[in-house]
């Protein structure tokens, strides 16, 4: 946790406190409070005494957290203390449930004394952090590399993943660079550029694309063309006009490349809609030669499937699948020939695809017309005389981009340096240019986000500058570099004005490039990311496959993408009554008459199915691999959606127990209240565990369910605010009853991830703010993301003498 120094103001008040023999715990006389503040501290005082201090006191210290000598003059000094009991009073753990507990009147009045304090003297003197040296993470150097050369690349080939922090991977503290990483900067750099240009003297290379092994393909693949069955496709780009050697493979083991092939099957490999080649295989023939020697057959049909062919550069769409015809009725002579062959199991079934491999470039012929070459080559010189001019053209166009701001001389003089370097021992212009490429993307402008400190600062706290709050936005908002618009006004001072800040946050919204805010905010946030290692046990899910996987996922990221794209309420986030299916996630929900792979809007008939709680993709990544678990259940909401994540478990916590002493088989519940017993454990059990059994009529994978093991479910509880649960939908209206809790966790979230760092209690006031401010639009989506870009976290900034910045 990174520490940081008081600002001026508060350092010396500490001072003042610390030559006090009572010091900072017991607080220190000052000037007399106005006698409503006066009452106000007395009547705080004694709901504390009554209803707090019985736990929170210097003995038990209960939350680690001490009331006992709690100063109610001087709150805004304690406000590290103050949050805490903020956050557990709003969420309403505080007092606990089964504890004497004053009205809901009484709580809001003292916490909004409390809030109103701490706001006031944050408004007076901000406190807006400092963010650490940022390096790119690995989706914005993605993102960034393909809005600077209009080339895709795949940068988990290329860099190393990044370490999360507060629940995000552009946490600027974990964001380190070590000299390996380095290396691959620099090794990424040169291949990125030769790519980009066109390099003809690109090595050959290999890239292989394969399917989840638990990719259902007996039905049509969404993005795949009508009247096919399975099948992959994905996106390839090639770096020059060149021959190319495509392979397609089906699954290899003897079982499963038997399967389906007495029937023939028509498989088509096809690029940018246009058919290469179409196979047959299977029938009588190769059925027979693939019993006798399936190693011979297998190479043969590798050989069937193999297309070399010359493809312009540039990216483009492959895909491979079958193609549905009718077939005529199995050979009578071959179905016995199986049944004894393969000692009476039935695997009649259909070939699926396994990888598509791509070979090349050989051949080589020019470096072609790329989406990339004319990105960069926006001027190509016909004389040499010109070629200097074109250069510094595009090598400035490129850096001001990349770096985010304007070139000045230095600058372009050390591209064009290297450019002279690299056309003379490449012997022609394009070369230069790459050379000066490479330079710019190994670049520490370009890697890193760099917010320098005012050379004179007058102030420990300062204003960020156009160009910096320009960088700030655009990674916030697009994961990726600033377009020219908003450096354009970056560099004309006027991106700060309120008008036009307004108006490019909601451009930058409406943007496509927005969809980074789901690809990484939201996945993150809602824990999306950890579907693809979700492996339910087949034994207790035999339905589940990767079909049933993407669904969950695309439904959870296309019902975000709504209430982003229709400015919605983020309380629909909670209680949308619609949702996006298609026929696999309608199957698996229940949801008659709706078919094809293609997803689309419907109504949510049972209500138990409303927002994020309904939603299979949270459902699952709460689960274990063979049956749910309410605590994951509630500790996921807790945390993620309530802002009050529990204690971390002690350690060597023994297993659930599955039968009872006279060997009967418990219940889930029946185990969880034995493990609850313990007093070690209890605290923490009783917030999460009700939580999680109102899900529980939800099955591992999201099934709704009635029973369990012939039992009826039980999804009764108490919740910690002492309200009764008897199933997710009375969750959900307890949930809903505070929406400034809720709204307020995801204010947090969505700033923590836009400045890059983890926040602190000072953040608070800023985080209410947004709040506040947003409750006039009852809530919609851009007034969250406007409340952030405001804030003072967001525009504002420590020196590095105040704020201790990490490396």
């Amino acid at each position: 946790m990174r520490t940081l120094l008081p600002s001026a103001a508060l350092a010396f008040v500490i001072a003042v406190l610390l030559s006090s023999p009572a010091g900072l715990a017991q607080g220190t006389a000052g000037p007399a409070a106005p006698p409503v503040e006066a009452a106000r501290s007395s009547s705080d005082a004694a709901l504390i005494k009554t209803y707090c201090t019985g736990c929170h006191n210097d003995r038990t210290k209960s939350g680690e957290l001490s009331l006992e000598h709690a100063d109610l003059a001087n709150i805004s000094l304690h406000a590290d203390l103050w949050e805490k009991v903020i956050r557990k009073v709003r969420a309403g753990m505080m007092p606990p449930a089964g504890m004497p507990r004053p009205d809901a009147a009484t709580l809001d009045a003292f916490v909004g004394h409390l809030e109103t304090t701490i706001d006031r003297a944050a408004a007076a003197n901000p406190r807006p952090g400092r963010t650490a040296l940022h390096r790119l993470n690995r989706a914005e150097y993605a993102n960034a590399i393909r809005d600077l050369l209009s080339l895709e690349i795949d940068a988990t080939a290329l860099l190393p993943p990044d370490d999360e922090s507060s629940g995000f991977d552009n946490i600027a503290d974990v964001l380190s660079v070590s000299p390996s990483l380095m290396e691959r900067y620099l090794s990424a750099s040169w291949n990125i550029s030769r790519m980009a240009l066109g390099n003809v003297n690109i090595t050959p290379s290999t890239a292989t694309y394969r399917v989840r092994p638990d990719l259902s393909q007996d039905g049509h693949i969404e993005g795949l063309p009508p009247g096919t069955r399975g099948g992959m496709k994905i996106e390839h780009t090639f770096p020059v006009d060149a021959e190319y050697v495509i392979k397609l493979r089906l699954w290899r083991n003897t079982f499963d490349l038997m399967r389906g092939m007495e029937d023939p099957h028509e498989i088509e490999i096809a690029m940018d809609g246009a058919r290469l080649t179409v196979v047959t295989a299977g029938g009588r023939d190769d059925f027979g030669r693939m019993a006798e020697n399936p190693g011979t057959f297998g190479a043969e049909l590798d050989r069937r499937l193999t297309v070399r062919l010359p493809v312009k550069a540039g990216t483009h769409t492959l895909w491979a699948t079958t193609v549905l015809k009718s077939q005529a009725p199995r050979d009578d002579l071959i179905k016995p020939f199986i049944k004894t062959t393969i000692d009476g199991l039935d695997i009649m079934g259909d070939p699926s695809v396994d990888r598509i491999t791509i070979e090349g470039p050989y051949a080589v012929s020019g470096s072609g017309d790329s989406a990339s070459r004319r990105k960069i080559l926006q001027c190509r010189p016909t004389a040499p005389a010109q070629e200097t001019t074109c250069a510094r053209q595009i090598l400035t166009t490129l850096a001001r981009q990349a770096y985010r701001k304007p070139v000045d001389g230095a600058t372009a003089g050390v591209l064009m340096d290297f450019y002279a370097r690299g056309r003379k021992s490449g012997a022609n212009f394009d070369r230069g240019i790459e050379s000066a490429l490479q330079f710019i993307l190994a670049s520490p402008e370009f890697l890193f986000r760099v917010e320098p400190d005012p050379v004179k600062a007058s102030s420990p706290v300062y204003q960020l500058g156009d160009i910096e709050l320009a960088s700030r936005l655009s990674f916030f908002l697009w994961s990726s570099l600033p377009d020219e618009q908003l450096v354009s006004l970056a560099a004309q001072g006027k991106l700060k004005q309120p008008a036009v800040l307004e108006q490019q946050v909601k451009r930058m919204l409406a943007d496509p490039r927005s969809k980074t805010l789901i690809d990484n905010f939201a996945e993150q946030w809602l824990h999306l990311r950890n579907l693809k290692n979700s492996n339910p046990d087949l034994a207790a899910f035999p339905d589940f496959d990767d079909n049933l996987r993407q669904a969950m996922k695309e439904e959870t990221e296309l019902f975000f993408d709504s209430i982003m794209r229709e400015d919605r309420s983020v309380m629909d986030l909670l209680n949308a009554d619609y949702t996006f299916v298609n026929e696999r996630l309608a199957r698996h929900y229940g949801m008659p008459s709706i078919y094809g792979s293609r997803f689309r809007r419907v109504s949510v008939p049972n209500e138990a199915r409303r927002g994020l709680l309904g939603q299979a993709s949270i459902l699952t990544v709460t689960s274990y691999p063979n049956r749910t678990s309410p605590v994951e259940r509630g500790k996921w909401i807790l945390t993620n959606l309530l802002g009050v994540p529990p204690q971390p478990p002690p350690p060597n916590i023994p297993p659930l127990p599955d039968n009872g002493a006279d060997g009967k088989v418990l219940s889930l519940r029946e185990r969880m209240e034995r493990h609850r017993a313990n007093p070690v454990c209890a605290g923490c059990h009783r917030v999460m565990d009700p939580i999680g059994f109102s899900m529980e009529n939800f099955d591992g994978i999201g099934r709704w369910r009635a029973k369990e093991d012939g039992l009826v479910i039980d999804a009764s509880g108490t919740l910690f605010t002492g309200a009764r649960l008897d199933g997710v939908n009375a969750l959900r209206q307890e949930m809903t009853k505070r929406p400034e809790v809720f709204v307020g966790v995801l204010a947090e979230r969505m700033l923590t991830y836009g400045v890059g760092r983890g926040l602190e209690y000072y953040d608070m006031p800023a985080v209410r703010k947004i709040v506040q401010d947003a409750r006039s639009t009852n809530y919609r989506f851009s007034s969250i993301v406007l409340g952030v870009v405001r804030s003072v976290p967001f525009q504002m900034k420590e020196t590095a003498v105040t704020g201790k910045e990490t490396r």
